[in-house]
């Protein structure tokens, strides 16, 4: 007999591996439980969410941003009864039958587990990197490269892969130079990126040059170099620097559970998604160091699916579910757009506004709790925090005023509001700023700001 209070499988990840798990384990009617993630490892969507253009998934002839695909595969997991929860799993339990897995918020009890908690992007440790995170570094041009800090300013990325490609192509948009600053003589990115690189004239690749630390007084002024052959130093005026260096894999919550490599990927058998222990399966990018692409991380999330649906039956502990249509405690759900006011439409009494038009007039006009959210385009965590704080938001209808601001479009507010980075949110009170909060946090944090300031 089955015991109905112990779930199937649970998957605990997001990113293409997590969700093609789910999509494959859902249409298989195990109902998987999927933990999506919130802040541990990186965001909800994995490392997709800080990309641009994804132009190498097969079936998008014209390419599909990061954030968009992971929309489409979420809902397609959610179509087929997965139910995902945008939570971190703080514990699991290998070492007994049924497996233990642990969130801030619940518990649950499964025969067999999927990990896709994926990697996260590395920092160099620069002797002053912690003075000039997020005041010039970042690990997300995709996030921060729209901040007005650097339009029209010389800019520099580390690295020298695909990603490194990417982050200089994109940086371009907005700075007047962009130095990519490579470790060795070559580049490890893929042809087709190196020949973008190496044909925009507003990319200059420094060979055989590392970062020794950053300069500058508050805000970032430059980089100290160093040339790997000849030993001369030498510094670079960049306003901002954007890390491209490679990930580490996140696997804290199995050290001494599981089988790990050397580098600490979660070890699996060959040609398979077998871990050491028996019905506990890994997919994508945090059992994978070789190819790291969205397609294999997809092509293993269906194979361990696979191989859990085979390995339940297989051991009789297989239970079938219905469909579920409905996700609860989905901090994703689509939200309604929001439009953007004129000055023949303003309405001073409603909550939701967009636009710099709509937060002059509150800021003067209004005695409310005024809430300002800074985003920029193709932003990940902005994309995650959206629907995280409209429900914030919905339980302060009529007593908050609450604006969206897109930096690209408003620069000069973006500008005087010293804005840094995107998601960033400020707290207005009788025309003062009280607070200021950057990144994604849990809703609790933001009703707290709230109701504080009320």
């Amino acid at each position: 007999m089955t015991n109905p209070a112990v779930e199937n499988v649970v998957i605990i990840g997001s990113g293409p591996a997590g969700y093609t798990a789910a999509i494959y384990a859902g249409r298989a009617n195990l109902k998987p439980i999927v933990f999506e993630g919130f802040q541990a490892g990186g965001l909800p969507g994995g490392q997709l969410m800080t990309t641009t253009e994804v132009e190498n998934f097969p079936g998008f002839p014209e390419g599909i941003t990061g954030p968009a695909l992971m929309d489409n595969m979420k809902a397609q997991a959610e179509r087929w009864g997965a139910q995902l929860y945008t939570e971190d799993v703080i514990s699991v339990d290998l070492s007994q039958r049924p497996f233990t897995v642990r969130s801030p918020e619940r518990e649950f009890k499964a025969h067999s587990i999927i990990i896709a908690t994926g990697a996260t992007a590395k920092r160099l440790g620069l002797p002053s990197e912690h003075q000039f995170w997020s005041r010039g570094i970042s690990a997300c041009a995709i996030c921060d490269g729209a901040t007005p800090l650097f339009h029209g300013a010389d800019l520099a990325v580390i690295g020298a892969g695909d990603s490194a490609a990417e982050e200089a192509i994109y940086l371009t948009k907005y700075g007047s130079k962009v130095n990519l600053l490579v470790r060795t003589e070559k580049m490890r990115a893929s042809k087709a990126m190196q020949d973008r690189v190496l044909s925009n004239p507003k990319i200059q690749v420094h060979w055989n040059t590392e970062a020794l630390d950053i300069f500058g007084n508050g805000h970032m002024e430059g980089v100290k170099l160093r040339n790997n052959q000849t030993g001369e130093e030498s510094l670079l005026h960049v306003k901002g620097l954007f890390y491209a260096i490679g990930h580490k894999p996140n696997t804290s919550l199995f050290q001494g559970q599981l089988e790990l490599d050397d580098v600490g990927y979660i070890a699996t058998k060959h040609g398979s998604v077998e871990t050491s222990v028996e019905g506990v399966f890994a997919a994508g990018d945090v059992q994978d160091h070789e190819y790291r692409q969205a397609i294999t991380a997809a092509g293993t999330g269906c194979m361990a699916a696979m191989l859990a649906e085979r390995w339940l039956s297989a051991t009789g502990l297989i239970q079938e579910f219905h469909q579920v249509t409905h996700t609860p405690d989905n901090e994703l759900e689509l939200q309604p757009e929001v439009q953007t006011a004129t000055s023949t439409e303003f309405d001073l009494n409603a909550t939701r506004h967009e636009g710099g038009y709509a937060l002059r007039k509150l800021f003067h006009d209004s005695a409310r709790l005024l809430i300002v959210k800074y985003v920029s385009p193709g932003c990940g965590p902005c994309h995650t925090l959206k629907p995280i704080l409209n429900k914030v938001v919905d339980e302060f209808v009529g007593k908050i005023h609450f604006v969206e601001i897109d930096i690209d479009k408003d620069r000069e507010i973006a500008e005087n509001a010293g804005v840094m980075g995107t998601p960033t949110i400020q707290f207005f009170k009788d025309k003062e700023l009280v607070t200021e909060v950057k990144g994604v946090k849990p809703k609790s944090e933001y009703r707290q700001l709230i109701e504080s300031n009320l």
